[in-house]
């Protein structure tokens, strides 16, 4: 498959609380990447569903707050029932840059296995709080022992995965842990988990440790 073919068949998954600020860009420098984009609006009370909307994104709102967990099931739901091969992931805050989702179609154009793909900072870690860079090894260790596979970056969010494993991921968790849950499912289910090493904003946000 190529990668133009794993463009066309790829859609965006949003999840986004009170960031009315940078959902605007987000979904614009999105639409420059691909044309199916989705915002889960997780009950905020600010203009994050109204901006998305004008910057061209489809828009399904919780009407209160779930958690990022519900917000993303809520995502993978909503495309699995559309005529869309891939999904990926990203926060809507800027930490995840748009612009990074070539290096997700490059790699789903060339796996030959079934594949889960997660982006991977800790390659450059120079502008990680310490703190937070031992966490996240200390926690990578961990989740990738149960997974059975080495996966040097577990906490990242920046992720795309195959519709087929879709149906076991609407249960669960709901909230940051549901993320940690994704992983250990899809090993279950046979999938390679891909790192994929992409570029990192310094923000400081709310999602990612």
């Amino acid at each position: 498959m190529t990668e133009t073919d794993v463009r066309s068949q790829t859609a965006a998954v949003i999840p986004a609380y009170q960031d009315e600020k940078h959902i605007e860009d987000i979904v614009r420098r999105t639409r420059e990447r691909l044309d199916h984009i989705l915002v889960i609006d997780d009950g905020s009370s600010d203009q994050t569903a109204h901006r998305a909307r004008e910057a061209g994104a489809e828009v399904l709102i919780h009407d209160q707050n779930r958690g990022k967990g519900e917000a993303i099931k809520t995502g993978l739901g909503h495309w699995s029932a559309r005529e869309v091969t891939w999904a990926i992931l990203l926060d809507s805050d800027g930490q995840h840059l748009p612009e990074e989702i070539d290096r997700f179609i490059a790699a789903a154009a060339s796996a030959t296995e079934p594949t889960f793909f997660i982006g991977n900072r800790m390659n450059d870690t120079a502008r990680m709080p310490f703190v937070r860079r031992v966490v996240n090894r200390y926690m990578s260790s961990e989740i990738s022992r149960v997974c059975g596979q080495r996966i040097p970056d577990t906490q990242c969010g920046f992720r795309m995965l195959h519709r087929q494993l879709i149906p076991e991921l609407l249960g669960g968790a709901h909230r940051f842990e549901y993320e940690t849950e994704v992983l250990i499912i899809a090993s279950r289910d046979g999938y390679r988990i891909e790192s994929v090493p992409y570029r990192n904003t310094s923000r400081s946000g709310t999602v990612e440790p």
